[in-house]
């Protein structure tokens, strides 16, 4: 067992609103009324997809207009929110000891669409455009400078699983001594590259995503940010256990047997010294397509039984990506920032109640659910294998 780390503060931004209260309020409701066709974001596709209004992000300060992007401006919105709990942090340990880690898929890659585009036409790149937009690691670059941090800045990019392993990376950093206070999550937006490689897989769903109904036909796509401040101290909710494996099945699909994702519970689960028994919640991966949900399903049912409240959010704002496991982690973040006395409110699952009779049984959480049990787990599961379950609680002592 590794030793827990704090996740002190939680900036978060999706389809939902950029108000942690405001999501918050709208998660507990199942409110899918965001999940809308925006074809500007999509290249001309009219699928549902969980997109944010511009209105609601940030400019990047003068002197860094070289990183503008979409991306960039949700991972701003991000740390808007806790920038008070982030610069005392930053004080009390000095910017050479922090650290940033941030997951993402895309980065700039809509700002490049457009740069290349005016070049097809005009025989030129746009003259705002600039490689730091695009790069992978442009989040963190872009936080290290905004900050004027000296220590590590770093990117994750395990598709999916991006954002969860952020985390992972940013606990590896404070147990080996190189930081002492990191900054860590996922940050992914919406592009055509993105949104017709999953049409061009036969992923993107009709309507809205339906997970583990009979009738599920694929996911929805989404694109926001979340961010945590992630520290040593013994208090408030913890980063308990991390798991992680790389089944390498299949670039695009999982193995149906769902022994990866097994195996990254498991090992999440046994890194937290946690028992079936002591988890309270599990936050799906959930996609809604038939590959995932089977395999998912198989895992759940061998490691959890069938009993434990579980759901998906993708429902509520679609599929991040490169930050849906660190928006999933917010998720479970929140239940537990918002937990009475013992009773910790549940996610509930957004689906048409049609269960598939031919996947393995779970237990899908209904509206209203909560749970006395201390742990929540979250899975994240990205292409090629990339899989990744964290688990969290509330410091015991």
């Amino acid at each position: 067992m590794s030793k827990p780390c704090s996740l002190a503060a939680l900036g978060i931004i999706n389809a939902l609103g950029a108000d942690r209260d405001v999501i918050w309020r709208r998660t507990l409701a199942g409110d899918t009324s965001s999940m809308k066709p925006h074809p500007d974001l999509t290249a001309g596709g009219d699928w549902l997809v969980g997109a944010v209004d511009d209105m609601r992000l940030p400019t990047l300060p003068d002197g860094l207009e070289r990183y503008s992007c979409r991306n960039n401006r949700f991972t701003m919105g991000a740390f808007e929110q806790i920038e008070t709990e982030v610069m005392n942090a930053v004080r009390a340990v000095g910017a050479d000891r922090v650290g940033v880690v941030m997951g993402t898929s895309t980065s700039g890659s809509r700002e490049c669409e457009a740069a290349i585009l005016h070049e097809h036409h005009h025989g030129s790149l746009l003259p705002e455009f600039r490689y730091e937009q695009l790069e992978l690691g442009g989040a963190a670059s872009f936080l290290a400078e905004l900050l004027e941090l000296g220590g590590p800045a770093l990117s994750i990019s395990t598709a999916c699983s991006s954002g969860a392993r952020a985390l992972v990376s940013a606990r590896s950093l404070l147990e080996l001594g190189v930081c002492d206070v990191v900054l860590a999550g996922g940050s992914d937006s919406l592009c055509g590259l993105t949104s017709h490689g999953f049409a061009s897989l036969k992923a993107v769903a009709a309507g809205l995503t339906n997970p583990f109904s009979a009738n599920r036909d694929g996911l929805n796509l989404g694109e926001g940010a979340a961010l945590f401040l992630v520290t040593r101290e013994n208090a408030g909710i913890q980063l308990l256990g991390v798991g992680e494996s790389s089944e390498a099945h299949h670039i695009s699909s999982p193995d149906p047997e769902g022994t990866g994702a097994a195996a990254s519970m498991r090992e999440a689960m046994e890194d937290a010294g946690a028992a079936a028994d002591d988890v309270g919640y599990l936050n799906l991966h959930g996609t809604g397509t038939r590959l995932n949900d089977s395999m998912e399903s198989l895992a759940v049912s061998r490691v959890l039984g069938g009993e434990t409240p579980c759901s998906s959010t993708k429902p509520l704002i679609g599929h991040c990506l490169g930050a849906a496991g660190a928006m999933e982690l917010g998720f479970c973040w929140m239940a537990l920032d918002a937990s009475a006395g013992q009773q910790i409110p549940i996610p509930p699952h957004r689906y048409d109640g049609d269960g598939d009779t031919e996947l393995a049984s779970i237990r899908l959480a209904g509206v209203g659910e909560s749970t006395d049990r201390a742990i929540l787990l979250t899975n994240s599961f990205g292409f090629g294998g990339n899989n990744c379950t964290l688990a969290v609680g509330r410091a015991t002592s």
